[in-house]
């Protein structure tokens, strides 16, 4: 089941995708990640689509990624004795820890650590950015605020501070229960909401203690001032427009998609696109030209994956949406102007030996009449490293490991194979290679690949050869008689 593009499309699942029968037609109509989000549903609900997707990997033969997603810290008002209220431009609204029911004039905010951070001039926003309040002044049990953009608030909306880091662990109480479980469960990536600086993901990382890999959403402005330090501490990244478009103009987030897109490839590291993608085909199923528009933008930027989120968790067309991104990708893959883009923008800067191997690797299999990349890869840093280069042909990463399989399920043009050879010598690693490239399709015994790999094999950490080999395990032995 070899895929005909190289970006991978991460798919939610949720209650119109809750069935074996729907995410194996998931799986096999193009997503290769499956995300659950843990802000919904229950452990027992969580277990049983982690069996299901488990199931649908031994069926097919094919290693499948899973994506926990944890909810984070939710700031939240309190609730109104009416139920809701109206806010006009002008006025002044108050928020502090008074568990009376609110009316129009103030309302609890049960969130002493605000309190502490605010300062006059910050603002508020209710509501995913619906109505707009600035602090006047404020207390450690209060701030009073001018509402700038009013609106109806109700009981228990999200509040967001855009321009303040407030003294809030990325991981609350549930989220740390939540890990626990994923880890225990077998999931393969981390999803760390609410990260503010890169201590955030260096506690998610002592708690995983290499169980699953951990990648950082970006969704808040103090994340991305931090964002080389998160960087430096993550597995991988989530650009998650949703938030970050509402806690900052939403004109700032196309340029910061692209510019951290094009750092996370600089560091050969993944990075997810997600939030609204193809959110009219909740409802409908053909997207709009608009949205067509941006799965093609993040897939020209040269994003690893793009996501998929209520569209196939809640909505009435699951398999079209995924379809729809396979649709897209392969159209702008064949595109000559993507090569352009994606050629014009490889990182030059090589500095260690599987660097330049790498890129010695791609050269030589475009220079040539190379089928396919194979490498050898203990912890998946070949196979990333790789993927970096984004080459004109196939990537086969093979590995012993299954979680170094799954978790590269995640990255650009990687197609993954477990190995289940012996390999101590570096002739049965080309062996290996050779029937792995067979086997799934992307070559013919007439046709030759490039395999890289560490002496001595099993050590993270020691890519240090490269061989161009034949096909045909005869002209293998024929030709190297050690």
């Amino acid at each position: 089941m070899q895929r005909r593009r190289n970006v991978k499309i991460v798919a939610t699942l949720g209650p119109a995708s809750n069935d074996y029968d729907t995410i194996r037609k998931l799986f096999e109509t193009g997503a290769d990640v499956f995300r659950i989000n843990m802000s919904h549903g229950t452990h027992e609900e969580h277990r049983a689509r982690h069996e299901m997707i488990r199931r649908v990997e031994r069926d097919l033969g094919r290693p499948i990624a899973i994506l926990a997603d944890l909810q984070g810290p939710k700031l939240r008002c309190g609730v109104f004795a009416s139920g809701a209220a109206d806010l006009e431009e002008g006025q002044s609204f108050r928020f502090d820890l008074d568990k009376t029911p609110g009316d129009s004039h103030r309302v609890r905010l049960p969130h002493k650590e605000i309190f502490d951070a605010l300062e006059p001039g910050s603002t508020l926003l209710v509501n995913d950015g619906k109505i707009r309040l600035r602090v006047d002044d404020n207390g450690e049990d209060y701030a009073n605020c001018t509402v700038m953009v009013g609106g109806t608030i109700s009981d228990r909306k999200g509040v967001n501070v855009p321009d303040v880091v407030l003294p809030v662990a990325a991981l609350s109480e549930k989220d740390r229960e939540d890990l626990e479980f994923a880890c225990e469960l077998g999931v393969d990536w981390l999803a760390l909401s609410f990260v503010q600086r890169a201590a955030d993901v260096e506690e998610a990382r002592r708690l995983a203690n290499g169980r699953a890999a951990v990648l950082s959403k970006i969704e808040k402005p103090a994340a991305v001032k931090a964002f080389d330090e998160i960087l430096a501490v993550s597995d991988g990244i989530m650009i998650a427009r949703g938030d970050l478009g509402v806690e900052l103009p939403v004109q700032n987030v196309p340029p910061i998609q692209k510019r951290l897109t094009h750092v996370c490839r600089a560091a050969a590291k993944p990075v997810i696109v997600a939030t609204q993608m193809l959110e009219s085909m909740i409802e409908s199923p053909v997207p709009t030209r608009a949205e067509v528009s941006d799965v093609a933008n993040a897939i020209y930027e040269g994003a690893d994956a793009v996501m998929l989120s209520a569209e196939s968790a809640a909505g009435n067309y699951p398999i079209e949406a995924v379809m729809t991104m396979v649709n897209v990708a392969v159209e702008v893959e064949g595109d000559p102007t993507y090569r352009r883009v994606i050629e014009a923008s490889r990182i030059i800067d090589r500095r260690t030996v599987a660097d330049g191997l790498v890129s010695a690797a791609r050269e030589i299999a475009e220079a040539t009449d190379i089928k396919a990349i194979c490498c050898f890869t203990q912890s998946g840093t070949t196979a990333l490293l790789t993927a970096r280069e984004r080459p004109r042909v196939p990537i086969l990463a093979l590995t012993p490991l299954e979680g170094t399989a799954r978790r590269l399920c995640l990255s650009w043009g990687i197609s993954c194979h477990i190995t289940s050879d012996t390999v101590d010598r570096f002739k049965l690693a080309v062996v290996s290679a050779a029937r792995a490239a067979r086997a799934s399709g992307i070559v013919s015994e007439e046709d030759q690949i490039v395999v890289t790999a560490g002496v001595p094999f099993n050590v993270p950490g020691t890519t240090n050869i490269l061989r161009v080999a034949p096909c045909a395990e005869r002209l293998i032995f024929a030709t190297d008689p050690e």
